[in-house]
């Protein structure tokens, strides 16, 4: 039997599979060429005849995925589905999707910024296109909704599915599904807050910061905008007024900054979760503990750097020790929700919970809905809904 008879037909699509999956255990930089060979059982020629590069991997995983999820949205949409049905069904068909090829949504969240520019804005556009096709849906349901709160709320169910990306609890295929349509409906159900009077200006800090804190804080910033791999010591230098070799003086390295970043993350969550559990009874304490969430995400650039912590180059002692504290976090919320909710399995409370706090790291990170004046409000809404505690 000849090579080329036996070669699957698929053998592409085999390949980018593979390199998913090291490109989610590994992060991007983490993996390369002769590992994707390795793994798939070719050499690296052979895999140059499929791809030119890694980046070109990368792009096909994830446009393919996008791709499905346009797919679906025209299966749903079209005029050959009764209007009644297509939010339904839509919802339906993206679950399936995320509960079957959950490596997707990993890496559209954690290595899309590996993709070139010009796919990173086709992305972006064809994107907005498909909210723009689920708001008018929602709003064909919902007609009493301006159409920005429909995007919000589209935005919202769409983080819905994208949360089996950071978590690996499952259970059955057909009930993950069930309960990630169940999330995403009572997600774009939900009653927004009707706006209110603006949070009362932060506290001006007074003095000067330690050299310390403000290269923490350059880096933070710098992290936040351009992500850690495109950011050297030189850059975090200069945004803090000092020279790159400087920098070393107060922090060894890069891996070094973020795990100082991710620990203040750490201690900030822990400080104002320790004021919400200050409650007199378990649903109380879950709502103060979503609002306290909401309020130190939109507030602590720190926390939202602190998300990648997991995907950058770090001792393994600190990456295993602020694993285990985003562990005992998450477990202080999916204690609540149990004793809140007791008919609700333990793993599908977890799932829930994940489901949760990907709608408020998403959509913080969404300048076009984040930007909203009610945004914290409406934030803290979508995660009261999102627990049933609403």
């Amino acid at each position: 039997m000849t090579e080329r008879s036996s070669r699957p037909r698929d053998r592409k699509a085999q390949l980018a599979a593979v390199a998913a999956e090291l490109f989610r255990a590994r992060g991007f930089p983490g993996v390369s060429i002769k590992d994707i060979a390795d793994a798939a059982g070719v050499t690296g020629p052979a895999l140059y005849r499929h791809f030119a590069d890694k980046q070109a991997i990368l792009a096909y995983v994830v446009l393919s995925g996008f791709e499905e999820m346009e797919t679906a949205t025209a299966e749903a949409l079209s005029d050959a589905v009764p209007p009644a049905d297509q939010l339904e069904l839509l919802l339906g068909l993206l679950a399936t999707q995320a509960v079957e090829r959950r490596e997707i949504a990993a890496l559209w969240r954690w290595e899309g910024g590996h993709l070139p520019k010009e796919d990173q804005r086709e992305i972006a556009r064809r994107s907005l296109l498909t909210l723009a096709a689920w708001s008018k849906a929602l709003q064909a349901r919902r007609p009493e909704l301006p159409a920005e709160d429909a995007e919000l709320l589209c935005w919202a169910a769409l983080s819905v599915f994208g949360s089996v990306s950071v978590h690996h609890t499952s259970v059955t295929r057909r009930r993950f599904a069930q309960l990630l349509v169940e999330l995403a409906l009572d997600v774009l159900n939900t009653t927004l807050p009707s706006p209110s009077a603006p949070p009362p200006s932060a506290a001006v800090s007074l003095g000067t910061p330690s050299r310390r804190e403000q290269v923490l804080a350059a880096a933070t910033t710098l992290f936040a905008q351009r992500g850690f791999h495109d950011v050297s010591m030189e850059d975090i230098g200069a945004a803090a007024g000092i020279a790159g070799p400087s920098v070393y003086r107060h922090f060894p390295s890069k891996a070094a900054l973020m795990v100082a970043i991710g620990h203040r993350a750490a201690d900030r969550l822990a400080l104002a979760a320790e004021r919400a559990l200050q409650a007199s009874d378990e649903r109380s304490a879950l709502r103060r503990l979503a609002a306290s969430y909401v309020h130190t995400i939109l507030h602590t650039p720190e926390l939202l750097v602190s998300f990648s912590a997991d995907r950058v180059t770090m001792p393994d002692r600190d990456k295993v020790d602020l694993l285990r504290v985003q562990r005992d976090y998450v477990a202080q919320w999916v204690t609540l929700l149990s004793a809140v909710r007791p008919s609700l399995p333990p793993r599908e409370a977890k799932i829930t919970v994940h489901a949760a706090l990907t709608i408020a790291n998403d959509l913080a990170r969404t300048r076009r809905v984040a930007s909203r004046p009610n945004f914290e409000a409406e934030l803290t809404t979508l995660l009261h809904t999102a627990l049933g505690v609403a």
